[in-house]
């Protein structure tokens, strides 16, 4: 922001009289951390009435690395490179266009059960899908009945490491249809097509790591947490201004 704003052009077009300066820049990072999940859910809503989110969710959890330098981050277990790292983590439920339309910032990249279905709820206020998937991660009895009662499809593989008695079943799903429907089935086959669109939530996330979400340059839980959601804020903001424009919602820069 501070590089951006030295470009006269810039800073005129957004309403200053000289380029603000570094310690501006950073009063704004801490202050904004007390409305910024707010002021997500706002753009997001505004985005929804405009532009169609498709009918399939996905969620996942992201890593927010930081500098050893910040004493409110720990380390964590990367499960996905098998690796640890420093810092904090991010849950985001992603929609059509590599958009994401839900986010809870968290203290690792697992997502424990309470933030996936608060991330979750979140997600549904917004608008509700036919399917929303996830990985193994999201293998949670309360996180599939939950979606279940809303008339969700939720497609996460099935983890036996969860039980002493593995179920015969790919995806946990299964079992809950089974077990509270006589009348309701769902094909292999459909299931398995539905989550090979799965990947799909790692672009989006790239998208908006790419404005800045996987590399904050400030310290402090409450800092990290400002930066990442003002991120997820300009990734919406981009593509709402793409939509006005006429352009691709999909894309993470804005044609002028």
């Amino acid at each position: 922001m501070e590089r951006e704003l030295r470009n006269e052009d810039v800073w005129r077009q957004c309403g200053f009289d000289r380029p603000p300066s570094r310690w501006t820049l950073d009063r704004f990072i801490t202050d904004f951390a007390v409305v910024a999940e707010e002021v997500f859910i706002e753009l997001v809503h505004d985005l929804a009435e405009q532009v169609p989110l498709g009918k399939l969710f996905r969620i996942d959890g992201t890593d927010i690395p930081v500098s050893q330098r910040d004493e409110d981050a720990q380390w964590n277990y990367d499960h996905t490179d098998d690796d640890f790292y420093y810092g904090y983590g991010c849950c985001v439920v992603t929609a059509a266009n590599n958009i994401p339309i839900a986010a809870a910032f968290t203290s690792g990249k697992k997502v424990d059960q309470e933030t996936a279905m608060r991330v979750t709820r979140d997600a549904l206020a917004v608008e509700t899908p036919r399917w929303m998937v996830g990985d193994s991660e999201f293998d949670m009895l309360n996180w599939h009945d939950h979606l279940l009662a809303q008339a969700v499809v939720p497609v996460a593989p099935y983890n036996p490491r969860n039980t002493d008695d593995p179920l015969d079943i790919e995806y946990r799903v299964e079992d809950r249809i089974k077990e509270y429907s006589e009348t309701v089935r769902l094909r292999q086959r459909q299931l398995d097509e539905t989550y090979s669109q799965r990947s799909r939530v790692e672009t989006a996330i790239g998208v908006c790591k790419d404005l800045g979400l996987g590399s904050p340059r400030v310290r402090g839980r409450v800092r990290v947490k400002s930066h990442v959601f003002l991120t997820l804020c300009l990734r919406v903001a981009v593509a709402l201004t793409n939509h006005h424009r006429g352009n691709d919602v999909a894309s993470s820069t804005i044609t002028l």
